[in-house]
């Protein structure tokens, strides 16, 4: 036997098609936590599109054993086999070439599988992750998502419940067999088997078909199912209403698992969760739980047709089942709560998150065009800048358009695995429109600026337009792109004179109207384009959009924006004071009653240390999160003392009376009261509305806000033994007992805080929502604590990814991008992370998950 050496780099210019294909698949599963055999019977035929003549048969397989393999029945001799790196290779000497069938047999051991990826067990319970190539961990096979096959599964143990994909075809004591019929990649295999209860209801599609909806959980979790059952019941009539797909299986199955690395996995009707996505009660969950839960439950289920009976030809085209069902479940969640709040929201998060990664050495198209760990690019810029790029190109061709466009794509592209020129091909095909030049935000790294100039003079007012994005990592030279530009040209009188869609495809474009009066122009409406705005709107201009823009982004962007400047600009100088007119604008916020309690929230509510960092950051100000932390305190105060009385009569005014909802509405009051008890709080150093309302508190939102209030005001010793007192034994629960300690807890404390929380008995840093409930809470959310000028917090991170890689490289390698725009600050504070960065870099057997990731953020520029 040979060993070869693979090239570790895979590019999308080197794609080509499988030699073979498989029609069936059949795995028998014999389950022990050591000594798992698999037996997988897989029948092949010639690809047609293959180049002709004899191929070799390429199976990938990644820590597992060549035990007994045949071909047709006959064993395979030992020279007909050589090994590489995850692969498996039989000459084609010992291939029929007309179509054949593979057997063989491996023994795998679930309980030492600490990765999380593939077959491993999560507290007694058998659970497999295969996406994106796990399912090579459990038995040999050409484990690439153009390769689809119906499957067939029997599972053998003692567990009592023993599920897979499809429906159950025979079931006796200790065994079971599933059936899938649709053809499906390998990634979207999944296996469960445990102690486990099922809620149950059931679904009548709008064809009149009869599903078994089941959610499977832990015994004693059944009655916290019951928020996630309803989620799913609606995202099923929704998906048949709105775009018109119905389920096609016989049962749908979602299980709830605790050491998870993902949030969920889309496996073809048998959903695998993160329990914190599944399980909800007033007392457990909060507001944000419950939103999280309806949005997720959703996006697996739309995943049905955007993933599963529609499939994304190789892992470089990952943004084609993500972009598109992430803008799926957004639209489902808006017509659930408020389209308006829910946009905000959405920009908030890709701000934070991928408007950050753009910026920095981690930076890639949402196509990416190479990469050596696949799970390293299962970014934000791949779901939620793919999602935008939907949501533009849905604003670009209109909705009739769109509609048909989607049609076609389930109608010519069911039961396919996908590239995204198959989906802009739909679009060209329903709109007559050549999207070539629009195409260019899938492979074009970096955030487009776009630049405003106005002028009017004789009536004619003239807006130019001008784009320019910054070179990233491998991409100096940028083009323009196409650019949708949502717009209102408002009046004296504050309505529209002038409202619609600008293309923006050029370098510069100028746009005339002849109006009677000049315009104050409200661009990016909507958020039109996931860009940065460069307006240059004066403190008066923008206060004019905060109180009056019928836009709702636009008017809490207004008010987002100058706090965004004037943070950085009082970080920067002690004597800088927030200007009248802004404050005016939140006063008239506070007293409109006309936008609901949520938007109110969010418009009067500060940007985060951390979004002020990466402002900063993007105008060329170097960001220093300690002094950005105190200006925010200190403009925070300023705002409650304008407000004057308004925070204590809105806390009162928004009460809910009864018992607890999670409802919109209601969710909506409760964060204008969250909101409110901010502001009391910045008056208040003794935090006694806040101490009242944790006493009071029926809820799990209300409770955990007084205590995160409670904890940053220095008063949450007390309401923290409580709390834990209380809620020890749910492991949901305590994390977020850790996470408000490594996010609230205020800088100068931080990290001796979260040094002493990794040494409690319930901190279990195997389990991922444990460690990153306190280990990601703090790095992520605790910006000023984080980055302390001496370096403690750097040290802290790299410590615990040092101990985490051999264990569970994945998660690890996620969280170094928790230092991802390192370049961005003073060079005390650049020298002390790279110093880390190289410390995590040079550990022995460092995994190729982190190994890539690390490699990436110390490359010059």
């Amino acid at each position: 036997m040979r060993t070869d050496q693979r090239d570790p780099e895979i590019r999308l210019s080197d794609y080509r098609v499988p030699d073979y294909l498989v029609r069936q698949v059949d795995l028998t599963f014999r389950l022990a936590p050591k000594t798992t055999e698999v037996f997988s019977r897989i029948t092949f035929y010639p690809n047609p599109a293959r180049a002709k003549g004899p191929a070799d048969l390429i199976l990938n397989g990644n820590g597992l054993e060549i035990e007994a393999v045949s071909i047709n029945g006959s064993p395979l001799p030992r020279e007909a086999l050589s090994t590489g790196d995850e692969t498996l290779t039989v000459a084609a000497a010992h291939v029929p070439q007309e179509g054949f069938v593979w057997e063989a047999t491996n023994t795998i051991a679930p309980i030492d599988n600490t990765s999380l990826d593939g077959l491993y067990m999560s507290n007694g319970m058998y659970c497999t992750q295969c996406e994106a190539q796990g399912f090579r961990k459990i038995t040999w096979f050409p484990d690439r998502p153009d390769v689809m096959a119906t499957y067939k599964v029997r599972i053998e143990g003692d567990a009592p419940v023993l599920l897979s994909n499809g429906n159950l075809v025979g079931q006796g004591d200790g065994w079971a067999e599933w059936e899938d019929p649709h053809p499906k990649p390998s990634y979207l295999f999944a296996l469960v088997a445990g102690e486990l209860e099922a809620f149950e209801d059931r679904f009548t599609t709008m064809e009149g078909r009869d599903v078994l909806l089941q959610i499977w959980v832990r015994p004693g979790d059944l009655e916290r199912c019951e928020y996630a059952m309803d989620a799913l019941k609606r995202s099923m009539r929704w998906d048949e209403e709105v775009y018109g797909r119905e389920y096609d299986l016989d049962r749908f199955m979602v299980v709830a698992v605790d050491d998870f690395n993902m949030g969920a996995m889309e496996n073809k009707g048998l959903n695998i969760f993160n329990s914190k996505y599944v399980l909800a009660s007033p007392e457990t969950a909060t507001d944000t739980d419950y939103a999280n839960i309806e949005a997720i439950i959703a996006h697996e289920y739309f995943h049905n047709w955007t993933g599963n009976r529609i499939t994304c030809r190789d892992w470089f085209q990952l943004c084609l089942k993500e972009g598109l069902t992430v803008y799926r479940d957004q639209q489902f969640s808006g017509d659930m709560r408020s389209h308006g709040v829910k946009r905000i929201e959405d920009v908030i998060r890709l701000r934070s998150q991928q408007f950050s990664e753009d910026a920095g050495p981690l930076a890639h198209p949402v196509r990416p065009e190479k990469y050596i760990e696949i799970n390293n690019f299962y970014t934000a810029t791949v779901y939620e800048k793919g999602a935008e790029i939907i949501g533009m190109l849905r604003g670009l061709v209109g909705e009739e358009t769109w509609k048909t466009a989607l049609d076609l794509y389930f109608e010519r592209h069911d039961g396919e695995a996908c590239t995204i020129e198959d989906w802009l091909k739909v679009f060209e095909d329903a709109s007559g429109r050549d999207l070539s030049h629009f195409g260019k935000w899938y492979s074009q790294a970096g955030t487009p600026r776009v630049r405003v100039a106005e002028d009017y003079q004789d009536g004619t007012y003239r807006l130019t337009l001008s784009q320019e994005t910054r070179p990233t990592p491998g991409q100096p030279n940028k083009e323009p792109l196409v650019i949708p530009v949502a717009y209102g040209l408002i009046g004296h009188n504050g309505a529209d004179m002038e409202s619609g869609v600008l293309e923006l495809a050029r370098a510069e474009e100028t746009f005339e109207w002849t109006l009677p009066e000049k315009p104050r122009a409200s661009l990016m409406r909507g958020f039109s384009a996931p860009v940065i705005l460069e307006q240059g709107l004066s403190a008066a201009e923008r206060s004019f959009h905060l109180a009056h823009d019928v836009d709702p982004f636009n008017r809490w962007e207004a008010g987002h924006a100058h706090a965004l400047d004037l943070l950085g600009r009082m970080s920067q100088d002690a004597d800088v004071e927030p200007e009248a007119e802004y404050l005016e604008a939140l006063c008239v916020v506070a007293d409109d009653p006309q936008p609901d309690p949520a938007f109110r929230a969010l418009a009067l509510g500060l940007p985060t240390v951390q979004n002020v960092i990466s402002d900063m950051a993007a105008n060329e100000m170097v960001p220093d999160p300690l002094a950005i932390h105190e200006a925010r305190t200190r403009l925070k105060k300023t705002i409650a003392e304008t407000l004057g009385d308004r925070p204590e009569r809105m806390y009162a005014e928004n009460a809910v009376a009864g018992p607890y909802t999670p409802d919109a509405t209601a969710a909506g009051h409760r964060a204008l009261r969250a909101r409110c008890l901010d502001f009391i709080t910045a008056l208040d150093p003794e935090a006694k509305a806040a101490a009242e309302q944790f006493d009071a508190a029926d809820n799990m939102t209300e409770r955990v806000g007084a205590l995160t209030q409670l904890v940053a005001a220095g008063r949450g010793e007390d309401a923290l033994a409580r709390f834990y007192e209380d809620w020890r034994q749910d492991r949901l629960v305590m994390d977020k007992w850790f996470a408000v300690q490594a996010t609230a807890t205020p800088p100068e404390a931080a990290v001796a805080t979260v040094e002493r929380l990794t040494g409690h008995p319930d901190f279990d840093w195997k389990n991922p929502n444990r460690l990153r409930s306190l280990i990601a809470s703090f790095a992520g959310g605790n910006a000023a604590g984080f980055h302390r000028p001496d370096g403690s917090g750097y040290r802290l991170l790299m410590d615990w990814l040092i101990r985490l890689d051999p264990v569970n490289p994945q998660t690890t390698a996620r969280l170094t991008s928790l230092v991802g725009n390192w370049k961005i600050f003073d060079g005390q504070r650049q020298a002390l992370i790279r110093t880390e960065l190289e410390r995590l870099a040079s550990l022995d057997g460092l995994s190729k998950d982190t190994a890539e990731m690390v490699g990436r953020l110390l490359a010059e520029d």
